[in-house]
């Protein structure tokens, strides 16, 4: 049987590779015998890199050879897989979508180089909702993803093969995308530790935009100390990105802090919503109660805009992708439908064919939303509301550290369980207002739900450029639940079922 690499931490495999257990070779050449093995029903992966991560994998085994390994970087030998909307020179960068199915990255994501310069070996591209529009990875165009878990349910979205594809053991880490919850969902919903980082601290050059001031970039990982050293390795000021910080934090320095001292927000109002889950509303209660008895003093927060949230996204969301889908002209960029004698009927039959059903539908949306005389109906009033939304949050961090909330109002549904796109919006309830301000956040294991017998996560919400306070207050619940399993069925080299 071969090693099951991919359901290794970090530290275990620079661990092995240190003491020549095996090599970055041998790691690059498990990993894709094991996503040949078990990645079929899942279909997590759209593209593998073997090529590039076995030239990776080389650069490691030589420093190795000349006991140069430390040098090679905090993430060396690590596989990681990323993203269908981060570009990767020569690889495909599709957005699970027709529109781009043929596009061959010219450059490189610098979130994606980061990881290389790290010593990462590049294994290949997840799929993901078509341009990252949707909560559970069913909007591909190359058909969806499915929970490790239990094949019969989504992975979440949009980052749904990101998060698969971690939790079936394929890879160790994975980068994802997050504009109202597509990092953290699919994590509470495949059981992973899943940060979107303060908007910001990582670049966003080179991600194939959604909505521009939403987007973050973020790692998927089994444990807190993993997430923590892939976001070392990806964050800090980018001179191609002016939207992107400085970062001179080691996410990694105060996980072993514990919580004793911290104030820990709790929103009443959101454990009261209407939609929330029994089994989700108690694993939230009892995160709350594990910390208060490591020593957090919990303290009841509100945030009197947020129910707001979900209004201002799908207004701000849909404007944003209408003007960044814009590009895709089947001139410059994208399908190109053929047989049209005038531009005008090769633009529109183009876009009808090249974008999926949901990605019509925001684009529709936003066009509308922009257009003369309705501006100043919806657009305005949702960037009066988001103010009033990232005030609510300033208000709240002058008396907590970080807050507590759901991450979902429930667990993994069913494949094509829900049709309604107003019911899969809703998804994201607790997850949106945090993109609106631009706070970091991060979903955290807490075990299964007494109902369904599936993953739940709870959420940590940090001030902006404080996201060391959610790491250290995550590294306190992982000492009582552990970090995170790979999923039964693909546990321990099996390859589910």
């Amino acid at each position: 049987m071969a090693t099951p690499f991919g359901s290794m931490s970090i530290g275990e495999l620079q661990a092995g590779l240190a003491a020549k257990e095996f090599s970055a070779a041998e790691v690059a050449r498990g990993t894709f015998e094991r996503i040949e093995a078990a990645d079929g029903v899942v279909h997590s992966f759209l593209e593998t890199t073997e090529v590039l991560a076995l030239d990776a994998a080389a650069r490691i085994d030589g420093a190795i050879a000349e006991g140069r390994l430390a040098e090679m970087g905090p993430l060396a030998g690590v596989p990681v897989g990323y993203k269908d909307n981060l570009n990767l020179t020569g690889t495909h960068t599709t957005c699970a979508s027709n529109m781009l199915r043929d596009y061959v990255s010219p450059y490189t994501a610098t979130c994606v180089e980061r990881t290389l310069r790290a010593g990462a070996l590049p294994i290949g591209k997840l799929n993901m909702d078509e341009f990252a529009f949707g909560g559970s990875t069913e909007t591909s165009a190359f058909g969806p993803t499915r929970n490790p878990w239990d094949t019969e349910r989504v992975p979440g979205g949009s980052s749904g093969g990101s998060a698969a594809a971690v939790a079936a053991g394929l890879v160790p880490v994975s980068l994802g995308s997050d504009t109202g919850g597509s990092i953290r969902q699919p994590g509470s919903f495949c059981g992973l530790v899943a940060v979107k980082p303060t908007y910001g601290v990582v670049s966003r050059y080179g991600v194939v935009a959604f909505g521009s001031s939403l987007d973050q970039v973020g790692p998927f990982a089994r444990s807190v100390e993993d997430a923590a050293l892939v976001l070392n390795a990806i964050a800090g000021r980018d001179a191609l990105d002016c939207t992107s910080q400085p970062s001179e934090v080691d996410f990694t320095a105060n996980l072993a802090e514990g919580v004793r001292g911290m104030k820990i927000g709790v929103v009443p109002a959101f454990l009261e919503a209407a939609g929330l889950a029994p089994e989700v509303r108690a694993k939230t209660q009892e995160a709350a109660l594990a910390l208060e008895k490591m020593g957090a003093e919990l303290v009841e927060v509100e945030l009197p805009h947020a129910q707001a949230a979900m209004s201002a996204y799908y207004v701000l969301g849909p404007c944003e992708a209408f003007s960044n889908l814009a590009r895709f002209d089947s001139v410059r960029y994208g399908y190109c439908d053929p047989g049209h004698k005038d531009l005008g009927s090769q633009y529109e039959a183009s876009r009808a064919r090249g974008f999926g059903p949901e990605a019509r539908r925001r684009t529709m949306l936003g066009s509308y939303l922009l257009s003369a005389g309705v501006y100043d109906t919806y657009y305005y009033p949702a960037q009066q509301v988001r103010t009033l939304i990232t005030r609510d949050f300033a208000v709240a961090y002058e008396s907590v550290d970080c807050i507590l909330a759901p991450v979902a109002p429930r667990t993994a549904f069913k494949l094509g369980e829900i049709g309604d796109p107003t019911e899969m919006y809703l998804g994201d309830m607790f997850t949106i207002s945090i993109n609106i301000a631009g706070n970091g956040g991060m979903s955290v294991p807490v075990g299964l739900g007494a109902d369904t017998g599936l993953p739940v996560g709870v959420q940590l919400i940090a001030p902006p450029f404080k996201d060391a306070n959610m790491f250290r207050a995550a590294a306190a619940l992982e000492t009582v639940y552990g970090p995170a399993p790979v999923a039964p069925d693909y546990a321990d080299g099996k390859v589910g079922v």
